[in-house]
C-alpha cells in the first residue's frame, strides 16, 4: 500500500523562500507529487496491469527527509549535470572554476546546484505545475545568469512530462539539464530492480575514465554488458567482468541515443518492464543521450535511505533513465555544444510514460 504522502510535512522557509507539496493529477487516477525544493518529484501512483494503484518511485516522507536524503533522488538538475573533470572549463579563452562537490570533479551543478535550491512554484491546474529559478552570475562558479522554467504535466495517457527553457541572459554560459527521478516499477520501492527488463535505443556508449568522466571516445555496445538494444533484465549482466561496470559498480553509463530528435518533438529514448506486475515506462526526450543508472550508491543506511514509511532503500532498488545532452560536453569540442550565447535558449522535454503490458 503506498504511503500518503502529508502536505503540511513538506511545508518550510528555506533561504527565505516557502516549500510545499504540490499533487498533480490526470482523469485515471495517476497522481504525482513535486516539491519545489530542487523541483523534486516524490511520489508518482500509477495501476498494474490489475488495475491496482502503486507507488513507482522512491523519495521521502517530509522535507527534513528530502534535505537529509540523497541529493539527486527525484531532482531536476541544473544547470549542468553531469561530471566536470577537476570542476574546471574554458570559454572564449576564458577559464573557469566550479565548484567541487565530488572530489576532484564538479558533479550535478557543484556545491549547491538545483537539487539544493528552491523554486518559486506556481500551480497552473489540477494536471500542471509551473517551476521557476535563476541562476546567478558566478553562482556555484558558473559564467552568466540563466533563467530557467519548468512545466510538469500529467496527461491523461498517464505520462508525466517534464519541459524546460532557459536563456543565457548576458553572458555566455553551459548549460545542461535532466531529471533525476529514482524508479521502482514493482510498487514496492525497497525491493530489487534488477528483474526489470530494459531497452535502450543506444548502440553506442560514452568511455569513462578512472574518475569516471567522459574521455570523449565513444564506443560500440556490441558484444558488451552494455548492449540493452534486445530487452534484457537489467541484472543479467550487471556482475560482468568489465571495466564500465567496475567504474560505477553497476550501470552508470550515458547512451548515444541511435535516433535522436532533431526538432521540438521528443522521440523514444528506452523502454522499461517490470514483469511480475506488468507496469511499463517509456521513456521519450528531446535530448541526445540517456544515462542509466541501477541504484549502485544506495546503501540502505539511515537516516539517508530511510524513505517513504520507512522503507529502507538498498543497493539496486532503484534505476534512473536520464536524458541529457553528453556529460562533460564542455570540454570535448566533438560532442554537441552545451553553450550558450547571450540572448540564445536551450529547449527540451522529457517524458516518462507509464503502461502496463
Amino acid at each position: 500500500m503506498a504511503t500518503d504522502l502529508k502536505r503540511e510535512n513538506f511545508s518550510a522557509t528555506i533561504d527565505g523562500k516557502p516549500v510545499d507539496l504540490f499533487t498533480l493529477r490526470n482523469r485515471h487516477g495517476m497522481v504525482v507529487r513535486i516539491t519545489n525544493y530542487g523541483a523534486k518529484i516524490e511520489q508518482v501512483l500509477v495501476p498494474d496491469r490489475d488495475g491496482m494503484l502503486g507507488d513507482v518511485v522512491q523519495g521521502y516522507d517530509g522535507i527534513e527527509g528530502v534535505m537529509g536524503g540523497q541529493a539527486s533522488m527525484g531532482s531536476f538538475i541544473g544547470r549542468y549535470c553531469g561530471r566536470i573533470p577537476d570542476g574546471r572549463f574554458t570559454l572564449d579563452g576564458v577559464a573557469h572554476q566550479a565548484a567541487v562537490n565530488s572530489p576532484p570533479n564538479t558533479l550535478h551543478g557543484g556545491q549547491r546546484g538545483s537539487r539544493f535550491r528552491v523554486f518559486d512554484a506556481r500551480q497552473l491546474d489540477e494536471a500542471s505545475l509551473e517551476l521557476t529559478y535563476v541562476f546567478q552570475d558566478g553562482e556555484e562558479g558558473f559564467p552568466g545568469t540563466l533563467p530557467l522554467r519548468l512545466v510538469y504535466t500529467v496527461g491523461d495517457d498517464n505520462a508525466l512530462t517534464i519541459a524546460w527553457t532557459a536563456v543565457a541572459a548576458d553572458r555566455t554560459t553551459i548549460a545542461n539539464f535532466t531529471d533525476h527521478t529514482f524508479f521502482n516499477l514493482s510498487g514496492d520501492p525497497g525491493s530489487s530492480i534488477l528483474d526489470h527488463v530494459a531497452t535502450v535505443h543506444a548502440g553506442r556508449y560514452l568511455a569513462l575514465g578512472e574518475t569516471a568522466v567522459p574521455t570523449g571516445e565513444i564506443v560500440d555496445v556490441t558484444g558488451t554488458p552494455h548492449d540493452f538494444r534486445t530487452p534484457a533484465a537489467l541484472g543479467a549482466r550487471i556482475d560482468a567482468d568489465d571495466r564500465m561496470l567496475a567504474l560505477g559498480k553497476g550501470y552508470d553509463l550515458h547512451y548515444v541515443i541511435d535516433k535522436p530528435a532533431n526538432g521540438p518533438a521528443p522521440v523514444l529514448h528506452a523502454r522499461f518492464l517490470h514483469p511480475a506486475s506488468g507496469r511499463t515506462l517509456e521513456v521519450l526526450s528531446t535530448e541526445p543521450g540517456l544515462q542509466l543508472y541501477t541504484g549502485n550508491f544506495l546503501e540502505g543506511k539511515a537516516p539517508r535511505d530511510v524513505g517513504k514509511g520507512g522503507t529502507l532503500y538498498i543497493k539496486h532498488s532503484a534505476f534512473c533513465a536520464e536524458p541529457s545532452k553528453f556529460p562533460n560536453a564542455v570540454n570535448i569540442p566533438s560532442f554537441p555544444s552545451t553553450v550558450l550565447r547571450p540572448g540564445q535558449w536551450s529547449a527540451g522535454s522529457i517524458v516518462y510514460r507509464f503502461g502496463v503490458a
